[in-house]
């Protein structure tokens, strides 16, 4: 099968590698395409603490396709069905996941892309945030998941500030049912609108959905007195700096929404296809940018430097 391998920083190429067999308890996955997720960056860029080259199809985490082999033990799944999974080598043709991984697909979805996991990582950031009808809340940050999650927000009775540095985000934030939007050029500009927005009163709820220092201090301050504070987006590239003074003055309760149980992650994603289908979320229109397996290096860097109308990048795998 044809996988890529990136070699070095910023040099990703695809070569022929062997299939992989599915062990006991796996399925192989006949892979048609693959969210591209921020996460890669940090590898991408080439940290002291990463080795290359890497593996074959590594950091490819949001895969879909169809079933073409099934190892010992599974009875629960069949060769061609439509599923998404949860496996870590989906930048190639093939990969194999564990059965308890592997989320049918339903056949309303047939002609969809359906990069499940960050969809399944918003369902599972939602419900963390405790958000209800009559909630102001704040989210910093509109790229895929932040999109996702204001209509969520919206959909659940929420008055949603939309806060986002680009013009397009905060236009796509509109669409998925924010009230306000707010651009960020400069922090104490975003705070004192919000302000007024909410009477003085700050926001019951802030989704941090960056994972950079600046917009990560912008969402404290923007939450009110007894508010959650809800970490979404990904800080892997070194530590982070908090106000511990303001967090202590104002109570604030602070939730690491990233999701490591398993079960329950698959469970987000399971909820993330029904929300599809029923029509709770539609995110068809986030994704913007479509590049085949041989480009994946043209997909990592325009998520890095996201261009204008960028939203979220899909590659084709076959």
């Amino acid at each position: 099968m044809r996988a890529v391998v990136i070699g070095a920083p910023g040099q990703a190429c695809v070569e022929t590698v062997p299939l992989p067999e599915p062990a006991s308890r796996q399925v192989r996955i006949r892979l048609q395409g693959c969210g591209v997720c921020a996460s890669n960056l940090a590898v991408w860029a080439g940290p002291e603490w990463m080795t290359f080259p890497t593996e074959p199809g590594g950091l490819g985490h949001e895969g879909w396709g169809i079933i073409d082999a099934v190892g010992d033990g599974v009875t629960d799944l069949s060769v061609g069905e439509r599923v998404a999974a949860l496996s870590y080598h989906s930048y190639a043709e093939y990969d194999v996941a564990d059965a308890n991984a592997v989320v049918r697909l339903p056949a309303a979805l047939d002609r969809q892309p359906v990069p499940a996991e960050p969809l399944g990582c918003a369902m599972n950031i939602f419900r963390r945030s405790e958000i209800s009808a009559g909630h102001t809340v704040a989210i910093v940050g509109i790229g895929f998941l932040g999109a996702v999650l204001t209509r969520l927000a919206a959909n659940a009775g929420a008055r949603v500030i939309a806060v986002s540095r680009r013009p397009f985000s905060l236009e796509v934030a509109r669409r998925m049912g924010a009230a306000e939007s707010i651009p960020i050029a400069g922090d104490a500009g975003g705070i004192e609108q919000v302000r007024a927005l909410t009477g003085g009163a700050l926001c019951d709820r802030v989704i941090e959905a960056t994972g950079k220092q600046r917009p990560l201090d912008l969402a404290a301050e923007l939450t009110c007195e007894r508010g959650r504070l809800i970490i979404a987006g990904y800080h892997q590239d070194g530590p982070r700096q908090v106000n511990m003074q303001l967090w202590n003055w104002r109570g604030i309760d602070v939730i690491n929404a990233h999701e490591r149980r398993a079960g329950v992650y698959i469970q987000g994603i399971r909820d993330a296809i029904e929300a599809v289908v029923t029509g709770q979320i539609d995110p068809s229109s986030l994704y913007t940018h479509y590049f085949p397996l041989d480009r994946l290096d043209d997909a990592l860097n325009a998520t890095r430097v996201r261009p204008d109308g960028f939203l979220k990048a899909l590659v084709t795998c076959t």
